[in-house]
């Protein structure tokens, strides 16, 4: 029962920690849309595969295609096609999507102090490298 109540305690910190980044829509992107900004913006050259970008946010393919497109319709993201694979496409951040990425992250900082303020810095790390083993490697 310790493993149940513990995925069910983290599944209730995902609901409270994605309520708490509703602050993003002062932007106009939901937390879905920063992880994907947040995710591109690391990545060499500010783009990766499509296949790529879902499996880092935990997406399917086609999941990531729906959350894309009005994220390319508003410049955020571009489609860009590969010279050497004409099957393949990339997601490219825009310099509109690195502007609203760069602003959105004062907010999600602010966001991300408050809630885990009361951390200790060393538990923090800890905290952290829990989360890697669970999956959450961003």
């Amino acid at each position: 029962m310790k493993e149940i109540s513990t995925i069910l305690n983290v599944l209730k910190v995902q609901s409270v920690i994605t309520k708490k980044f509703d602050g993003l829509s002062l932007h106009g992107i939901s937390l879905t849309d920063y992880m994907i900004l947040y995710i591109l913006n690391n990545a060499p050259g500010n783009r990766l595969k499509r296949i790529d970008l879902a499996e880092n946010i935990g997406l399917t393919a086609s999941g990531i295609t729906r959350i894309i497109l009005p994220m390319e319709k508003i410049g955020l993201v571009e489609k860009e096609n590969s010279d050497r694979d004409a099957r393949v496409s990339y997601v490219k951040l825009t310099s509109t999507g690195e502007k609203i990425f760069a602003e959105a992250t004062t907010t999600a900082e602010y966001i991300s102090k408050k809630l885990l303020g009361g951390i200790v810095t060393e538990n923090l790390d800890v905290f952290a490298g829990q989360l890697k083993i669970l999956g959450g490697d961003l």
